[in-house]
C-alpha cells in the first residue's frame, strides 16, 4: 500500500472539493447567475405575465408556466436521488409534468415560481455537502454518478431556458 503524505492528502482534498464548488457554480449559472451563455432559467422567466406563462404555442404543447414547474420537479428528483430521500415529497401531486394553470394565475404563478427557486436552493444545500468521494458513485436507482446528476440538472436548466427564450419570442409575432 501506498502511503500519500499529508501535503499530498491535502492538495487531493482541494481539488475534489473544487470539482464540488466547479457543480456549484455550474448550478448556479443555469439557474440564476451571471454567465456568458446568457440568460438562465430565472432570467428567462423573469418579467413573464401569469397570462404569457399559461399561453400555448399550440395544441397539446407545453407552455412557460409547465415548464418552469417541470425544472422544480427534476431538481428534486436529482435531489432525491443524492439524498435518497423517498418518492412523494414533492409539493404537488404527480410527476414530471404539472398542467396549469387554474383560478387565481396571479397567485398561482408567484407560488409556482417560489417552488421552483426553493427546489434550486435545496438542490444547491445538497449538492454543498456532497462528499468528494462521493462524486463518481452512483446513487441507488440511478443508471448516472452523483457528478453527472449535477450536471444534467444544470444542463435541463439551460436547455428549458432555450425554450422559453423561443415561447417568448413566438408569443411576439
Amino acid at each position: 500500500m501506498t502511503r500519500r503524505s499529508p501535503k499530498t492528502r491535502r492538495r487531493r482534498d482541494h481539488s475534489t472539493r473544487g470539482e464540488v464548488s466547479l457543480l456549484l457554480s455550474l448550478l448556479d449559472q443555469a439557474f440564476d447567475q451571471k454567465a456568458w451563455h446568457g440568460p438562465n432559467l430565472r432570467g428567462s422567466i423573469r418579467g413573464v405575465s401569469p397570462e404569457a406563462a399559461a399561453r400555448r404555442p399550440g395544441p397539446g404543447r407545453h407552455n412557460i408556466w409547465e415548464i418552469a414547474l417541470h425544472c422544480a420537479y427534476w431538481k428534486y428528483a436529482v435531489r432525491r436521488l443524492l439524498t435518497g430521500e423517498s418518492r412523494g415529497s414533492f409539493p404537488l401531486k404527480g410527476h414530471n409534468w404539472f398542467p396549469r394553470p387554474g383560478g387565481q394565475p396571479g397567485a398561482a404563478w408567484r407560488r409556482d415560481t417560489a417552488l421552483l427557486a426553493q427546489e434550486h436552493r435545496r438542490l444547491r444545500e445538497v449538492v454543498k455537502a456532497v462528499s468528494p468521494d462521493r462524486l463518481s458513485a452512483r446513487p441507488p436507482g440511478s443508471r448516472y454518478s452523483v457528478s453527472e446528476l449535477i450536471q444534467g440538472a444544470a444542463s435541463h436548466d439551460l436547455y428549458h431556458a432555450g425554450q422559453i427564450r423561443l415561447l417568448k419570442r413566438l408569443a411576439q409575432r
